[in-house]
């Protein structure tokens, strides 16, 4: 499948199969993808609640209630559902914390090329800590990279996926106690196959064209 392909493949999934479930091989696969998904200054602010029991997809259905009530079933019949939390803050405790994992899996060949990546990371979380006051929006826009590559990741192996901003994440914050631990829930993909009956599977695409959205140099 090239990438074109999975383009058109990917879609807003509204109907899974309940009792079809992506295989632990390809949801290992999609892990991987989250870990390795790229951020600015390798900051990784992020954290993942994963649901693949009928007990951990309720938890998560807590945050589809009320006026999100039409999420609540892209969350239940999905074989799995991920749960993005970001972090609130970029402490120096954990900057320090993410250069000690990069020196310990080899990244810096001398002490000079560790503290350059120290100063250089400082200097940009100090940035939207100190200056622009938008740490945790700033957080955020790594959080939505990391989701975007699990949608093509998915799609490249035939996986159904649906991302949801609507959610009540203030009832997930207080589901899995998130505000203590410097985390708030931020959105959620659910992942399956999609039912015979999904209105939007066959639908095509609509995308502005290229002469409105490219400029070329």
């Amino acid at each position: 499948m090239n990438l074109t392909e999975m383009a058109n493949f990917r879609y807003s999934t509204k109907e899974f199969i309940a009792d079809k479930k992506v295989s632990d091989e390809d949801f290992q696969q999609i892990k991987n993808l989250m870990r390795m998904s790229a951020s600015s200054v390798n900051g990784q602010p992020w954290h993942f609640i994963i649901a693949n029991t009928d007990e951990g997809k309720s938890r998560i259905s807590k945050g589809t209630q009320g006026m999100f009530i039409f999420n609540e079933a892209k969350v239940l019949n999905a074989s799995h559902v991920i749960l993005f939390c970001v972090k609130t803050d970029l402490t120096d405790d954990y900057l320090e914390h993410l250069l000690d994992v990069e020196d310990q899996d080899g990244r810096y060949a001398a002490q000079e090329h560790k503290d350059m990546m120290a100063g250089g990371r400082k200097l940009f979380a100090d940035i939207h800590r100190n200056d622009l006051n938008d740490v945790r929006h700033w957080n955020e826009k790594q959080l939505y990279l990391n989701m975007g590559t699990v949608l093509l990741g998915a799609a490249s192996l035939g996986i159904d996926a649906v991302p949801m901003e609507g959610i009540d994440a203030a009832a997930l914050d207080a589901e899995f106690g998130l505000s203590e631990k410097g985390l708030a829930a931020s959105a959620i993909i659910s992942l399956g196959y999609r039912t015979e009956t999904d209105f939007n599977a066959d639908l095509p695409k609509s995308r502005l064209p290229e002469d409105e959205i490219f400029t070329v140099l």
